[in-house]
C-alpha cells in the first residue's frame, strides 16, 4: 500500500516536471495515476484534476500576466461561460447521471466507465495535437486578421462547449483553448498559449468548487498531491535549461496515444 501511495506522488512530480518542461500536457496524466494507481473513482478523481490543474496553470499564468502576455478581454468573454459550464457540469449534471447507463444481457456501460472512456478519446486527441505541433500553422492562419472581426458569440459557445468537457474529464483543455483564441480572437500564438493558461486556471479552480458543495473532500491528500505537482513545474521549467522541450512534447505526445488506447481497451473490455 505504501509502495502504490509512493508511486502515485511520483506521479504528481511527473506532472509538474512535464508541465514545467512542454509547457502542457501534463494534466492529461493526472486522472488515469488517480485512476489506476491510487484507486480513486473516476467521477472523484476528475474533480481532483480540476484542483491540481487549475492550481499549476496559476503558476504559470501569473508569470504570463508578469509579462504583459494574457489578454483578459478574449478571457473572460471565453472564461466567464466557460466556468459556468464547467461549475454547472461538476454540481448538477455529473452526480444526475445514473450509475449504470446501459445494461443488456451482455454488456453493462457504467458512469464511471462512460467518463474514462471519454477521457481515453480525449487523451488521443491531444496527443495529436502533440504530435503534430500545429502551432506554426496556426500562427500563420492568424497572420494579418483583424482584431474587430472577432466572432464573439462562437467564442462564447466554444466556452461553454470546453467547460463542459473540462468539467465531464477534468482536463484543462490546453489544446482546444489555444486553436479557438488563435483562430477566433486572432491573438499571436504566443499571447494564446498565456491566454489559455489564464483561463484554466479560472475553469479548473472556479469550476471545483462545484465538486466542494457536492463531493466529500481529502483536503490532506489533495493539497499534498497538488504541492508535489507544483514542485515538479519548478524542476520542469529548470530541467528545460538543458533539455529541447519540443522534441520532448513530441515523444510525451506518442506516450499520450499509447496511454490513451489502453485506458479505451481497457475499460471496454473489463
Amino acid at each position: 500500500m505504501l509502495m502504490i501511495e509512493i508511486l502515485g506522488y511520483f506521479g504528481a512530480l511527473l506532472i509538474g516536471i512535464v508541465l514545467g518542461l512542454t509547457g502542457g500536457g501534463g494534466s492529461i496524466l493526472t486522472v488515469p495515476i488517480l485512476v489506476y494507481i491510487l484507486a480513486i473513482n473516476p467521477v472523484i478523481a476528475t474533480g481532483y484534476s480540476l484542483f491540481v490543474v487549475g492550481i499549476s496553470s496559476l503558476f504559470g499564468a501569473v508569470k504570463n500576466i508578469q509579462k504583459g502576455l494574457v489578454n483578459f478581454k478574449s478571457s473572460l468573454i471565453f472564461a466567464i461561460p466557460a466556468v459556468i459550464a464547467v461549475f454547472s457540469t461538476r454540481k448538477f449534471i455529473i452526480p444526475a447521471v445514473p450509475e449504470i447507463l446501459i445494461e443488456t444481457t451482455s454488456f453493462t456501460l457504467t458512469r464511471e466507465v462512460a467518463i474514462m472512456s471519454f477521457f481515453a478519446l480525449l487523451m488521443l486527441v491531444a496527443s495529436f495535437s502533440m504530435i503534430l505541433d500545429n502551432k506554426k500553422n496556426l500562427t500563420e492562419k492568424s497572420t494579418g486578421k483583424n482584431a474587430e472581426d472577432i466572432n464573439y458569440p462562437l467564442l462564447i459557445i466554444l466556452g461553454i462547449l470546453t467547460g463542459l468537457i473540462t468539467g465531464t474529464v477534468g482536463a484543462g483543455g490546453g489544446f482546444i483553448i489555444v486553436p479557438i483564441l488563435v483562430l477566433l480572437a486572432k491573438l499571436p500564438m504566443k499571447k494564446a498559449a498565456a491566454t489559455s493558461l489564464f483561463i484554466i486556471a479560472i475553469n479548473s479552480l472556479l469550476g471545483f468548487l462545484g465538486d466542494v458543495t457536492t463531493f466529500k473532500i481529502d483536503w490532506v491528500f489533495l493539497l499534498s498531491f497538488s504541492a508535489i505537482a507544483v514542485a515538479g513545474i519548478f524542476l520542469g521549467i529548470y530541467l528545460n535549461k538543458f533539455i529541447d522541450g519540443k522534441k520532448l512534447k513530441k515523444g510525451f505526445g506518442w506516450f499520450v496515444l499509447i496511454m490513451g488506447i489502453y485506458i479505451f481497451w481497457k475499460e471496454m473490455t473489463m
